[in-house]
């Protein structure tokens, strides 16, 4: 039994003996009678909590930043009218700071035999999946002097995705991808292996272009026209172990590659390319493969949310074997993981033969915006110290970056706001080359 702020306060007009407010019962019918009788008789009519019946509806995936409902419908199947106070328990990163109390607390008044609806609204902070935790009814009687208590578990999940911030850039790279295929004004030139038409023969063609059975049914020289090779398989793998735990800004370096990612993949799509998704550490945390162009943004979106940094070394020989496995013809391998010194010469160089002796490799890391900042610090001796810190963090991230390029990768390396839409540029500077 649960007294309330209302039974307090008769007792205290009453001058009752703090007695009456001990949990001992037969100590508080000794002192006042009257009033002990009215609280039993209320806490006996308050309905009941156990047989309460509920069900859950409402969305079950958001995107970062959006809000969520969910809806709990509350079925009060015994004979006495609902008087109650209810929380709907959730995670703290399923509201922003200092929401919480009014979303997830609702008043009841259901009578007997009938049902009511109360929704929560949801705001997650955190990508992931968020689990209901517990439903808790405080029923009270008439009076409002006593009230019954109980939990009730009524699960629930809503999947957070990725908010994918980039999307603002695909449509000038579109708009890039159209000239490079040939579907505006701008005409770019260049060998291929998908045949297009034939037009007739000018000076300076590739003689091996020319199409011997066009020419002999007209007059004219015909050549074949290519245009670049559509349904390229290009294979994106995000690095999950430790160093994509760090922090950049706000948010995880895991994060900031989930964005790049998704925003590649909206472009390559488009492009008539077929994209993977390889998510990996020690073990594959995740994998979308063989997905139609139209469901592997949306697969991709559903795969990556659950994702966290594992703090763990990266297996770079598991997983450069596994992604060899997944691809098994050539491809263009993109990998986001981070340009640290250590891991790279350690884990990533060694398996980079294997790597590249088949496929097109391009690296992308995230670059602290932080370090420039220290780098043009000047006027204290802190600052210039900061200052030389940094220039020296640069001077080893390029060492690492020339490495990489020496091996015939490409690199992208970039804050979180221009990694995306640099990872954009580079496939088509690749597209451009005939390198895909």
């Amino acid at each position: 039994m649960a007294l309330t702020g209302r039974t307090a306060l008769l007792a205290a007009l009453g001058s009752l003996p703090v007695g009456i407010l001990a949990p001992s019962w037969t100590g508080m019918l000794a002192v006042n009678a009257p009033l002990s009788l009215a609280i039993l008789c209320d806490y006996a009519l308050a309905a009941p909590v156990r047989t309460l019946q509920f069900t859950r509806s409402g969305d079950t995936t958001v995107r970062l930043g959006d809000g969520a409902e969910v809806q709990l419908t509350v079925t009060n199947p015994s004979r006495r009218r609902l008087r109650a106070h209810l929380r709907d328990a959730w995670p703290p990163s399923s509201w922003l700071t200092g929401t919480e109390q009014a979303a997830s607390r609702h008043t009841l008044d259901i009578p007997a035999g009938e049902r009511r609806r109360v929704t929560t609204l949801l705001r997650p902070t955190r990508r992931g999946d968020r689990r209901a935790e517990q439903v808790t009814v405080r029923s009270y009687g008439p009076l409002g002097l006593a009230a019954r208590q109980g939990n009730h578990h009524v699960p629930w999940t809503v999947r957070v995705l990725p908010p994918f911030t980039s999307r603002k850039h695909l449509p000038s790279r579109l708009a890039r991808l159209r000239e490079l295929d040939g579907r505006t004004s701008v005409l770019t030139r260049g060998e291929g292996t998908e045949f297009d038409s034939l037009r007739a023969y000018v000076p300076g063609d590739d003689t091996r272009s020319i199409d011997w059975r066009a020419t002999a049914r007209q007059s004219a020289v015909a050549v074949r026209t290519w245009r670049p090779e559509r349904d390229r398989h290009i294979l994106i793998v995000l690095d999950t172990g430790r160093t994509s735990a760090g922090r950049v800004g706000d948010v995880p370096r895991l994060d900031a590659a989930m964005d790049a990612a998704l925003l590649l993949t909206a472009l390559a799509t488009r492009a008539g390319d077929r994209v993977d998704l390889l998510a990996h550490d020690r073990r594959t945390r995740a994998q979308v493969q063989g997905r139609a162009a139209g469901e592997v943004l949306s697969a991709m979106v559903t795969a990556m949310a659950p994702l966290e940094p594992e703090l763990v070394e990266t297996d770079v020989r598991g997983l450069s074997a596994t992604a060899l496995a997944s691809a098994p013809r050539r491809s263009l391998i993109v990998l986001l993981t981070s340009l640290d010194a250590a891991p790279v010469e350690e884990g990533l160089l060694p398996a980079l033969p294997r790597l590249t002796q088949r496929h097109t490799v391009l690296v992308a890391a995230v670059a602290d915006p932080h370090i420039k900042e220290m780098a043009g610090g000047r006027g204290t001796v802190d600052a210039v110290y900061e200052a030389a810190a940094a220039a020296q963090a640069q001077a080893q991230r390029r060492r690492t970056a020339e490495q990489l390029q020496r091996h015939g990768v490409v690199v992208v390396d970039a804050t979180p706001d221009d990694l995306a839409p640099a990872l954009a540029d580079a496939y088509l500077a690749l597209k451009a080359a005939g390198r895909l």
